[in-house]
């Protein structure tokens, strides 16, 4: 897996700050060197062009999920935690740096980009496989409701953790939005799981 150098990560924060501040037309070689206080040659040493930057931040946050799964593999609980602690960890992440929800959630700064776009769409597809797989589990385990197809709960729920994290970011981080992800999983885990179940 790709490894950034420490001059790489700092251009990629940078440039996500750059960004989220100004937006995609603002972020340019001179802005991100003069933010960082080196000449414009030295970010060619580390990126060949901008757009190189903007995969770098893309594959940078895929490197990130994919750990974060591999953990959640790892902590071998039920189904429905190993759901809780992916939404959960996605939400910390954006509490900790909201320039990142404004990237990563603006699919439309790289929809022009043939190599950006199919990246958007692997981050895409790794969330879903995953939190998929888990349904499918849930399923046969029967923690997890079986009369709506796993492609559509895992649609519904990636689709609310899309939405109340766009709402956050459009309210320039107004609300807590820890608190607010813990009331949508309670919704959730009573729409996931089994007709007249008393697990809640």
């Amino acid at each position: 897996m790709h490894n950034f150098t420490k001059r790489q990560k700092d251009i990629i924060d940078v440039s996500i700050k750059i960004i989220s501040k100004k937006g995609i037309q603002h972020l340019t070689i001179k802005n991100i060197s003069m933010s960082l206080g080196i000449s414009e040659p030295a970010i060619y040493r580390h990126f060949e062009s901008k757009l190189d930057i903007l995969w770098a931040i893309l594959l940078d946050f895929k490197i990130r999920m994919q750990r974060s799964i591999d953990h959640i593999i790892a902590l071998g609980t039920s189904p429905v935690e190993q759901i809780e602690v992916m939404l959960f960890s996605h939400f910390q992440e954006f509490v900790n740096n909201p320039a990142l929800a404004a990237v990563i959630f603006s699919e439309e700064i790289f929809q022009n980009d043939k190599k950006l776009a199919q990246e958007v769409k692997s981050i895409m597809k790794l969330s879903q496989d995953f939190i998929t797989s888990l349904i499918q589990d849930g399923q046969q385990t029967h923690m997890i409701r079986d009369d709506i197809p796993e492609a559509q709960l895992s649609l519904i729920i990636l689709g609310a953790l899309r939405l109340i994290v766009t709402r956050w970011r459009l309210s320039d981080t107004a609300f807590d939005l820890e608190k607010e992800g813990h009331n949508l999983w309670i919704s959730i885990k009573r729409l996931i799981y089994p007709v007249n179940s008393n697990i809640l």
